[in-house]
């Protein structure tokens, strides 16, 4: 019998062989098409989620650690895959949403179907207290009590400051002729006082915690820019890696926290600051203060915002102009005539910045295309649909803000650097680099007018020269940055109150 059923399949083989083989081909890819078909009518996500645990981590490491940025890793996988796709980064699956109905949808369901997603490295960072990373309880508190030092009514304080000290920089920049990096933290060939940036820095230290010491500012970013390099990293303490280096700057950053914060309950110092005004609610009932914990880790959280993400915004704006001349000729002519309409050497106010309607534009169309935040990271809290895909619980969903601000089907020549667009209304959830919903960013208004001071006085001042054309991006950053820090050397304009 066993010689029979042999003999008759050697049969079919030798004479059938190749219709068979043609079949089960045809057969197989028919099933993998309707398995696709199925997965996408059930729901399914395209995209591959590789071994368990890894994923693609080591994929999303090598984008970080290219020049084409962490971004990269995103596009590559979407011209694959499609707009919608998944992913696995550090065992956790990632599902990439590229809609404004996708962004509403999360947007609008915070703390009920979301919450925040972070990888581990960025939670790492930024602390289980920050308000970046603490449930929707604890956040509302939370994010009452920090929302004072970005009222309006702090930020029209600290705009006079600001400008104060950006006068004062920017002519000491032009008289010395040298070039110098608009985005800069720690420049080894200046002292801490001429750093260009290191303004941005020392104005949120200033407003946060009264820090005015150079050696101490100094030491303090050198740090936390460790800390913010840190949050894409492979979060395992091996000394020398960027993790480490992070975990350990860290360390020393809460250390000159609660210095600080041990000095002044003991009346050695009180200045009038943000700080202060936590330390004074001691008493306070629970639910009406912060703990030490929550201010330590909130006090970096602001720092990190602050310094990093409106410096790369403000580094991008100057390439954008210098790259649109005609854009840089209309917006000196609306600052000129702004600082024309003022008494000579006076500084910037509130109602001045209130009057540059297309200085405003030039701020929203640098944000539309920098997309300093690349995407809004959140986690399904239970299974859930978004436009027919579904999500399981557990899942990163994350809003991708990039393709939104770059969708062709929403913006006109998306790569074109038009701050004209924003004449119009935009569609809502098609213009979100400060996020939407209960988690808009805080510093929302701090960062729009710092933006409008350096403007108006790079622009009624000076010319400038972008000495390094290179558009390659800062390895392993978390936004993105150029390279080459953007330098350029000022020319001064010749009028009465630059």
């Amino acid at each position: 019998m066993h010689t029979s059923l042999k003999e008759g399949l050697q049969f079919l083989i030798n004479n059938y062989g190749a219709i068979i083989l043609s079949s089960l081909i045809a057969i197989g890819i028919a099933v993998l098409l309707r398995q696709k078909g199925d997965d996408r009518r059930s729901g399914g996500i395209p995209g591959k989620l590789g071994i368990p645990l890894l994923g693609e981590t080591f994929s999303f490491l090598a984008s970080t650690n290219s020049t084409k940025g962490c971004y990269d890793f995103v596009r590559q996988r979407r011209m694959r895959h499609g707009n919608w796709f998944k992913t696995r980064i550090l065992g956790r699956v990632h599902v990439f949403v590229p809609s404004v109905e996708g962004a509403k949808t999360i947007f609008a369901n915070d703390f009920v179907l979301f919450n925040k997603g972070y990888l581990k490295s960025m939670a790492d960072a930024v602390g289980k207290k920050s308000l970046l990373s603490v449930p929707q309880e604890i956040h509302q508190r939370i994010r009452g009590l920090l929302s004072d030092p970005f009222s309006m009514n702090s930020v029209s304080k600290f705009i006079p400051k600001f400008d104060s000290e950006l006068c004062e920089r920017l002519k000491r920049l032009e008289e010395e002729g040298k070039s110098f990096r608009v985005l800069e933290f720690t420049m080894k060939d200046l002292t801490s006082k001429e750093r260009l940036m290191q303004v941005a820095f020392d104005g949120i230290c200033d407003m946060l915690l009264s820090i005015t010491d150079a050696s101490t500012l100094g030491q303090l970013e050198r740090d936390i820019t460790a800390v913010a390099d840190s949050m894409l990293s492979f979060p395992i303490m091996i000394p020398g890696t960027r993790y480490y280096k992070g975990m350990k700057a860290r360390e020393r950053v809460m250390k000159t926290f609660k210095a600080m914060i041990s000095k002044r309950r003991s009346r050695e110092e009180a200045p009038d600051d943000f700080l202060q005004s936590m330390l004074q609610r001691d008493l306070y009932p629970p639910n009406e203060k912060l703990d030490d914990e929550e201010i330590l880790d909130n006090l970096l959280t602001l720092i990190i915002a602050g310094q990093s993400t409106t410096a790369a915004a403000i580094m991008w704006c100057v390439k954008f102009l210098d790259d649109n001349r005609e854009v840089q000729d209309r917006l000196r002519e609306e600052q000129l005539s702004i600082l024309g309409n003022k008494p000579a050497g006076t500084l910037l106010k509130y109602e001045d910045l209130m009057n540059m309607s297309y200085a405003s534009k030039v701020v929203k169309e640098t944000l539309r295309m920098s997309n300093v935040l690349l995407w809004y990271p959140r986690v399904a809290l239970d299974n859930c649909t978004i436009e027919g895909y579904e999500i399981k619980k557990g899942w990163n969903v994350n809003i991708d803000a990039t393709h939104i601000h770059y969708d062709p089907a929403i913006y006109e020549n998306p790569m074109y650097f038009k701050p004209s667009r924003f004449d119009e209304m935009q569609k809502p959830y098609s213009y979100i680099p400060f996020g939407s919903g209960p988690r808009t960013c805080l510093g929302i208004n701090m960062a729009k007018v710092t933006m409008l001071v350096f403007l108006h006085r790079l622009t009624s001042g000076y010319t400038w020269t972008v000495d390094n054309q290179d558009l390659s991006l800062e390895r392993k950053a978390h936004i993105p940055r150029l390279q080459s820090g953007c330098p350029i050397t000022l020319q001064r304009l010749d009028n009465r109150n630059a």
